[in-house]
């Protein structure tokens, strides 16, 4: 277990997250995420749905762990599913992975997602960072259940949190209308569902800040998916998935927030855009 004193930090950088569809994938597209990684100002990047083995992650990210980057992973717990990393420029103090918390709110190693590749977490300094994947879930189904227990097991560390933490990724939940451009038409479906939409507002409630909703108040978006079907993306018909959730001192640092979106279609090197920002 890691000692968490109630300290602020004094950390100040940009940090991301992308779901990256695939690590072997984006890292293997011209312009694709080997590139984005070389010309981020970002200092933290988080990863969700690396879908590869821990020694596949490093040999697709090879060139950028050759440029100093350090590579915190959590393998996926089914070959080709999920998968969640965190790259950042300075080694962490510590790296913890899989997700759980017991009632008193301490780390509980075992349980039902210790190694599903959902979750990781890991030590700088006096930060803390995770990088969480929660899947897409189908309503009135075991599959929607699972998602449910997920997010109360995220919920319960995150409520037992004491350090300045950022938890991020792609949480497969739009909160508002303002998060999902056919809002009316997914009222049924898994990723507007008021119990998934109720979670999001109890993180808000404990303290949480959605920085990037923060940073854009009352608009649309910014979305961060767009479907590969259709004129989606051209259309900006998409989904505010993809989440930065702060709580401490670093919360009120927050100071701008971007969604990489590629200039056109063709430029795309997943489906999901990185969502960065920084915190001064």
């Amino acid at each position: 277990m890691i000692s968490q004193p109630a300290r602020s930090s004094t950390y100040s950088g940009t940090i991301s997250t992308v779901n990256v569809n695939g690590v072997r994938a984006a890292a293997g597209k011209d312009n694709g995420l080997l590139h984005w990684l070389a010309s981020t100002e970002s200092d933290i990047v988080c990863l969700q749905e690396t879908r590869a083995t821990d020694e596949q992650t490093r040999k697709s990210l090879a060139p950028a762990l050759d440029s100093g980057w350090f590579l915190s992973h959590a393998e996926p717990g089914v070959k080709g599913r999920a998968g969640v990393a965190i790259l950042s420029r300075r080694e962490p103090d510590a790296v913890r992975v899989g997700i759980g918390a017991d009632q008193a709110g301490t780390w509980c190693p075992v349980d039902e997602f210790a190694t599903t590749g959902r979750y990781v977490e890991a030590y700088f300094d006096d930060l803390t960072i995770a990088s969480v994947y929660v899947h897409t879930g189908e309503a009135d189904t075991p599959m929607q259940d699972e998602k449910y227990r997920f997010l109360d097991a995220v919920g319960a560390r995150m409520t037992a949190m004491t350090r300045d933490f950022v938890i991020m990724g792609d949480w497969n939940v739009a909160h508002t209308e303002l998060d999902i451009k056919n809002w009316k038409g997914n009222v049924k479906n898994s990723g507007f569902l008021p119990q998934e939409r109720a979670w999001v507002s109890s993180m808000l409630a404990a303290g949480y800040s959605d920085v990037v909703r923060d940073l854009h108040p009352g608009v649309p978006g910014p979305y961060s998916w767009h479907s590969y079907r259709g004129r989606a993306f051209d259309n900006d018909a998409g989904w505010r998935i993809d989440y930065q959730l702060a709580r401490g001192e670093i919360a009120g640092r927050a100071k701008q927030a971007v969604v990489e979106k590629a200039a056109t279609y063709a430029e795309r090197w997943s489906d999901h855009a990185p969502v960065s920002v920084q915190y001064k």
